[in-house]
C-alpha cells in the first residue's frame, strides 16, 4: 500500500473512529463500510472534517448482493457511494447494507451533497431501494406504470409485462409478455461435411 493510501486510512479511522464498521483496502481502494444508522453522520464527517474533505460525490450506485460469489451470507441491498477530495486528490468508497432485505431502506444523502438526488431515484428504480427524506423518490429510467425492479437478481430476464401500440385503442397498452423462453443451442458445423466434402 502507498504512503498516500496509509496517510489516508489512517485519518479515515482516526476521524470516522465508531461511525465506520470496518475499513480495508482493496485493488489501491479505500472501501469504509458504515452502518445503515450511522450513514449520514458518517457522509457528513467525511464531507466536513478538514483532513479529509470529501466535497464531492462521484458516483452512488445501488447493489443486489444475493448469491455473491456463490453464497452470501449477508444482507441484500447495499448502496456503494464514489467520494472524491478535490484538495487532498485521494477517493474513497463507502458501502453501506440495508437492514431489511424485504424493504430495504437508507437515509438519503441530498442533505450532504445535492448530487446525490438522481443517483438515489436511479437505485430506487433499479432495485428497489427506498431512501428516507428524499424529496422527489419516483422512477427515473423505467416507465411509470413499470412493475418490479429489473436490477434485482430474482427479475425476470423477459420482465413481467409488455408493451405496444394498439391501433384500435391508439395508445400504448401493457400485456402479459408473449416472448416464448427458449434455450438456443448454436449449430455444429463438422469438417467433413463442410462445404459439400466428403
Amino acid at each position: 500500500m502507498s504512503a498516500k493510501l496509509d496517510t489516508l486510512k489512517a485519518s479515515l479511522e482516526a476521524t470516522l473512529g465508531a461511525l465506520a464498521a470496518r475499513i480495508s483496502v482493496d485493488k489501491e481502494q479505500i472501501i469504509v463500510e458504515v452502518k445503515a444508522a450511522n450513514l449520514t453522520a458518517a457522509m457528513t464527517t467525511l464531507r466536513d472534517d478538514a483532513a479529509l474533505d470529501f466535497s464531492q460525490l462521484v458516483d452512488a450506485c445501488g447493489m443486489d448482493y444475493a448469491e455473491f460469489g456463490g453464497a452470501w451470507d449477508g444482507s441484500r441491498y447495499a448502496v456503494v457511494y464514489q467520494l472524491l477530495s478535490l484538495k487532498h486528490n485521494w477517493r474513497v468508497r463507502v458501502r453501506t447494507f440495508a437492514a431489511d432485505d424485504d424493504f430495504p431502506l437508507l437515509d438519503s444523502v441530498i442533505t450532504v451533497w445535492a448530487s446525490a438526488n438522481w443517483y438515489e431515484r436511479e437505485a430506487f428504480d433499479l432495485y428497489g431501494i427506498v431512501f428516507n427524506g428524499h424529496p422527489d423518490l419516483r422512477r427515473i429510467l423505467t416507465d411509470y406504470g413499470f412493475v418490479g425492479h429489473p436490477f434485482r437478481k430474482d427479475f425476470p430476464v423477459y420482465g413481467n409485462v409488455e408493451m405496444r401500440y394498439d391501433a384500435e385503442q391508439k395508445r400504448v397498452i401493457y400485456q402479459p409478455v408473449t416472448i416464448e423462453p427458449r434455450e438456443i443451442v448454436p449449430r455444429v458445423i463438422r469438417e467433413e461435411n463442410y462445404a459439400g466434402r466428403k
